[in-house]
């Protein structure tokens, strides 16, 4: 047996003694999805080779400013992605995640910085989900005259793909008229209303309360942005790490690390949990 095969014995027996089921995710995890993550320049220009040519990068992209001179590019790119976010499927993962969360007492919570709203695609409960950097699914207005949120339902953005451009008209806000931004916290950005993302995190301390023996599962959350990671750090649980890159793990004989990609690690270990019968269980 090979090291990592006891990494995944080691991650099925803690799952197996936990009561609750909290699943901490970044970029890493919509890959298997077929979404981007944006490591480095080469790949964000990948996906939007109409920015390459202008040298605008990720972190220049995601700010409010472009809503406010030019809105139709800021569109075109936040449009591209809700289209997307839209079409795309969940990978399997996701769904063995549902299978692990409906064997445990209390279920599972998330917390991501994801803004695709995969979770909740895949059947995790609206109230079970904290995005930490808001929701590519709802909309708030650019001047914040009021500190409303809405959803992006009704919002159908047609984009020119190969210039990232916004052909129809933008979403406005209700009730100012103005033009409408994504709920999703930017770069550089004083506006963005945290309201909903505080009442999820709400949520989440109450169920983390009543959790005696949570265990945690992190997945492709990078060092860059580590919002995700120092959160699935400061848990007093077991952390699970999953990810290719940057598995590295605080010093502790209760964590386990998986350099492996989100799906591949995933299906590793429902096997793992197959092997000690962990889905005859009942909750």
């Amino acid at each position: 047996m090979e090291i990592h095969d006891y990494a995944f014995v080691k991650a099925a027996q803690l799952i197996s003694h936990a009561d609750a089921l909290l699943i901490t995710a970044g970029a890493g995890m919509g890959v298997d999805s077929g979404l981007a993550d944006f490591r480095g320049r080469q790949g964000f220009w990948k996906s939007y080779p109409a920015l390459q040519a202008s040298g605008i990068v990720f972190e220049e992209m995601a700010t409010p400013r472009h809503f406010r001179t030019r809105p139709e590019l800021a569109w075109g790119f936040y449009g591209h992605r809700l289209n997307l976010y839209r079409r795309m499927q969940p990978h399997g993962g996701f769904h063995i995640l549902r299978e692990i969360a409906a064997r445990l007492n209390h279920d599972a919570f998330v917390f991501t910085s994801n803004v695709d709203g995969h979770f909740q695609k895949t059947g995790f409960p609206e109230g079970r989900v904290v995005e930490c950097h808001g929701s590519i699914h709802y909309l708030q207005c650019l001047n914040n005259c009021n500190q409303n949120v809405w959803s992006a339902e009704g919002f159908e953005p047609e984009v020119d793909d190969e210039n990232c451009l916004l052909l129809n008209k933008p979403p406005s806000c209700p009730q100012c008229g103005g033009l409408a931004r994504p709920n999703i916290l930017m770069f550089e950005d004083l506006d963005w209303i945290e309201t909903r993302s505080m009442i999820q995190r709400m949520r989440l301390n109450t169920w983390l309360w009543n959790a005696a023996n949570p265990i945690v599962v992190e997945i492709g959350a990078g060092s860059s942005l580590p919002v995700v990671r120092q959160f699935s750090e400061r848990q007093r649980a077991p952390l699970i790490r999953i990810n290719p890159f940057e598995s590295e793990l605080p010093r502790s004989t209760k964590h386990v690390s998986l350099p492996f990609g989100a799906l591949n690690a995933l299906s590793i270990l429902k096997m793992a949990l197959e092997d000690i019968h962990f889905f005859d269980r009942r909750p």
